[in-house]
């Protein structure tokens, strides 16, 4: 279905909501991108529900609200920002924030009210799009690769695309033969959680702070020895395995903190490149999206450690990095309108495709 759509995106990183206009028609094609970043108080709130709490449920809801509130708030920028108005609109594709991701148990949960949503913006909502894949037996997730495909892939040269968002995901796009894709590991969730720990900033600003320190070789091979970065994929991760807590067990406590920095940026390189080296042998293209993409310290470590392939950003490809996700979801969202696939099953282990989402009419 051409015309305009909304995506919205709040990753696993939580530094705030991720809109964008995009018009699809022969390509997808990026009108404007707009950030809003988290309120203090909200962000605390939604990383604390990451973990079983007093009260979640009622606690859940309200956040459910106040992001939806947020997502209203910041469609309306957009739109003023654009000169275009909720009935030029199709739909929002909305991603929800994920707070729970347990595909072994069955289920997912990113917060949103669809119906809320819909009622303040006027414009039909799409969302909860990963809960179908997990019904018909995948990981719902990633779901990006799909769209991946569509913008990103060559006839010419086999390409991985990078995610690099608070978990980092890859997804393959060979020549001939089907797409591949997969979680990898920590993206800048750990980096950020561990820079607001002791220098209270949200994240480390061009991997600063993290070249400042010196890699630390034995708790690196520490925290690569957790079983995920083993297990073949199809396979999805989220904070509920990589976190703070999880990081500290690894830890004597005689680190400096800029060395610890320096160890989490290399253990997203290791993962990164380890699994592209697996899995991807074959892509001479590597282009990263996401935050991390801004990373300058990791981008070093990658071009170190992926010798011989060109390392760049989305950017030369048309979509800006920090645009990628929020628009894939707007293309996610014209897919379930019509009733098209938006899952790639040999990516999440699904039964086969399946169209996904929760339709809220406006």
């Amino acid at each position: 279905m051409p015309g305009l759509y909304i995506g919205l995106m709040s990753g696993t990183s939580m530094d705030g909501i991720d809109a964008a206009l995009v018009e699809l028609g022969t390509a997808p094609a990026l009108r404007t991108l707009v950030h809003q970043p988290f309120p203090p108080q909200l962000r605390d709130e939604l990383l604390a529900l990451n973990t079983p709490g007093n009260n979640e449920l009622h606690r859940a809801a309200q956040a459910a609200n106040a992001l939806s509130l947020g997502y209203a708030t910041i469609v309306k920028t957009l739109l003023a920002q654009t000169g275009a108005a909720a009935k030029d609109i199709h739909a929002i594709g909305c991603h929800g924030q994920t707070v729970r991701h347990q595909p072994q148990s069955g289920y997912t949960t990113q917060l949103v009210n669809g119906a809320l949503l819909a009622e303040l913006t006027a414009i039909r909502v799409i969302c909860d799009f990963r809960s179908r894949d997990i019904a018909a037996g995948g990981e719902g997730a990633p779901l990006v690769p799909a769209f991946h495909r569509a913008v990103f892939a060559s006839p010419q040269r086999a390409r991985a695309i990078v995610n690099i968002g608070g978990i980092a995901n890859i997804s393959f796009l060979p020549v001939n033969g089907e797409v591949s894709g997969f979680d990898c590991g920590p993206g800048n969730a750990l980096m950020d959680g561990w820079i607001m720990t002791y220098l209270t900033q949200a994240y480390d600003a061009g991997g600063a702070w993290a070249a400042s320190g010196r890699v630390l070789p034995e708790l690196g091979e520490r925290l690569l020895a957790h079983p995920f970065f083993q297990r073949l994929p199809p396979k999805s991760t989220g904070r509920e395995t990589f976190n703070l807590d999880w990081l500290r067990s690894a830890l004597s406590g005689n680190e400096r903190a800029e060395d610890v920095q320096a160890t989490l940026c290399e253990l997203t390189a290791a993962g990164i490149a380890r699994a592209l080296d697996a899995h991807c042998a074959g892509a001479t293209e590597i282009y990263l999206c996401g935050g991390g993409a801004r990373n300058d310290a990791l981008r070093t470590r990658l071009s170190a450690l992926l010798p011989g392939r060109r390392i760049d950003v989305t950017d030369s490809l048309g979509i800006a990095a920090e645009a990628v996700e929020a628009a894939a979801f707007a293309w996610l969202a014209a897919r379930a309108l019509a009733g098209e696939p938006g899952n790639l099953p040999r990516v999440t282990g699904a039964r086969g495709p399946r169209v996904l989402g929760a339709i809220y009419p406006a």
